[in-house]
């Protein structure tokens, strides 16, 4: 890639000079790569509309709470797998990223905030989800520690520690269950919900869809993953195989809905958004197949994903609330 396009392809460190509070906020707030937090608030809101509709009586004083702790949980993951990234290399030898998406926030790379920095503010914000989980425990009872501690585990095991799942292929799992069944289950369950297979049946296309775009990520980085031992399942499987996958996850979200509305639990149309999503579904799973030879087609087709997510996962608070309202009425 030329210079200049690398340039383009980072954060550009003049940006987040200055020792004002203002100015230290802004580098902190941007190394936790905030572009993402969709991906942490979306599945707390559906599982809240979820529990709502079950026990019909909003605590929204527990879902500040829970909301709290799930995105600082995801912004401590995301600042300890750039960490992760620096001390195994992948992040050095990354030049096919497509920033700010892929290749991570590249403020180590950058001389914005050093190693120990961003360990320090992985830390930190893991610290604050844990006093907003303790706060939750207090409130709701230990059942929710075991929440937080699979939620916080998986997203430290992802790419630190001796195992790194995202190194063996799991990450991508590991991402599914900590962005997606264990926020909506938890939150569901907070807001007095029962734990039964119809609230983890509604996890799924949350997970589905975070999962696709863990992958859809992990394209670009074939190359630079491949060469430092990150086993991604872009990596095992090579682009056919990813785009295959793909277009799994997401049918499998709408069988998920198609379920729960013939079974009662949503309402029948809520397959109908998935579905329609599909012609952009499709498109990327082209653009996966390609590969970054096509950066244009590739980064439309990481954007498409991340709407995805977000308009999938709004249409299923707007259906559980529908339920919720139609119940109460």
């Amino acid at each position: 890639m030329p210079a200049d396009s690398l340039r383009h392809a980072s954060p550009i460190a003049e940006d987040f000079h200055g020792g004002s509070p203002g100015a230290i906020a802004k580098r902190l707030f941007h190394a936790t790569r905030p572009k993402f937090f969709p991906a942490s608030v979306l599945p707390v809101l559906a599982g809240s509309a979820w529990g709502v509709a079950a026990s019909g009586a909003p605590d929204l004083g527990v879902f500040a709470l829970a909301l709290l702790a799930t995105v600082c949980v995801h912004a401590g993951s995301n600042v300890l797998n750039d960490v992760g990234d620096d001390s195994g290399g992948t992040d050095r030898v990354n030049d096919d990223r497509i920033y700010p998406y892929t290749g991570g926030s590249r403020f180590i790379q950058t001389g914005i905030l050093s190693a120990v920095a961003m360990a320090r503010l992985g830390i930190s914000l893991l610290l604050i989800a844990a006093v907003a989980g303790f706060v939750l425990i207090a409130i709701k009872g230990p059942m929710i520690l075991y929440f937080g501690m699979a939620g916080v585990s998986l997203g430290v095991l992802y790419s630190l520690g001796p195992v790194r799942l995202s190194s063996i292929g799991l990450g991508e799992t590991a991402v599914a269950i900590a962005f997606g069944v264990i926020p909506v289950c938890g939150a569901a369950w907070l807001q007095g919900a029962a734990l039964d297979m119809q609230l983890l049946i509604f996890s799924l296309p949350v997970s589905a869809w975070v999962a696709a775009i863990l992958l859809i990520n992990e394209v670009p980085d074939i190359k630079a993953d491949g060469a430092t031992g990150k086993g991604t399942l872009p990596v095992r499987l090579g682009l056919r195989g990813t785009a295959n996958l793909y277009l799994t996850l997401h049918l499998s979200a709408i069988a998920a809905c198609v379920y729960l509305g013939v079974a009662g639990a949503m309402p029948l149309v809520a397959p109908l958004l998935p579905a329609v999503l599909l012609f952009l579904t499709v498109r990327a799973a082209v653009a996966i197949r390609r590969g970054i030879a096509d950066r244009s087609a590739m980064t439309k087709a990481i954007e498409s994903t991340l709407a995805i997510h977000t308009l999938g996962s709004l249409w299923l608070v707007a259906c559980m609330l529908y339920v919720y309202w139609t119940t109460v009425a």
